[in-house]
C-alpha cells in the first residue's frame, strides 16, 4: 500500500475556503486513480472527487461540484482539494485516497487500496 499523510485541515466560518494536501509515498500504476473523500459524524463516508493520472479527468460528487478542486502534482507526489464557499454540511474528517485506474467506480470507496488517517474539517454557520 502507499502511504498518505492528509494537511490543511481546520475550522472556518461558511463562504470560507481552504485547502487539504496529501503527500504520497510514491506515485505508481497504484496512484493513477487519487480521490478525496469525506466522513461525517455518524454518516457513511462519501468520495467527494477523484482524478486521474494525468490529471486530466476529474469527478465530482454533486454535493461539491462547482465549489471544490481536485488536483495533483506528480513530480512532488501531492494530491490537492481547494474547497471554496465551504458550508456547514461540508463538516467531516477528510481522507486521501489512491487505486489504480480501471479498478472499479470512482464514487465507490472500496475502488481505493490505500487511505491515510484523515484531516478534520470543521464549517461553522
Amino acid at each position: 500500500q502507499v502511504q498518505l499523510v492528509e494537511s490543511g485541515g481546520g475550522s472556518v466560518q461558511a463562504g470560507g475556503t481552504l485547502r487539504l494536501s496529501c503527500a504520497a509515498s510514491r506515485f505508481t500504476y497504484e496512484t493513477t486513480l487519487m480521490a478525496w473523500s469525506r466522513q461525517a459524524s455518524g454518516k457513511e463516508r462519501e468520495v467527494v472527487a477523484a482524478i486521474s493520472e494525468g490529471g486530466g479527468t476529474t469527478f465530482y460528487a454533486d454535493s461539491v461540484k462547482g465549489r471544490f478542486t481536485i488536483s495533483r502534482h506528480n513530480v512532488d507526489k501531492m494530491l490537492y482539494l481547494q474547497m471554496n464557499n465551504l458550508k456547514p454540511d461540508d463538516t467531516a474528517v477528510y481522507y486521501c485516497l489512491a487505486g489504480i485506474w480501471g479498478s472499479g467506480p470512482w464514487f465507490r470507496a472500496q475502488t481505493y487500496d490505500s487511505s491515510g488517517q484523515g484531516t478534520k474539517v470543521t464549517v461553522s454557520s
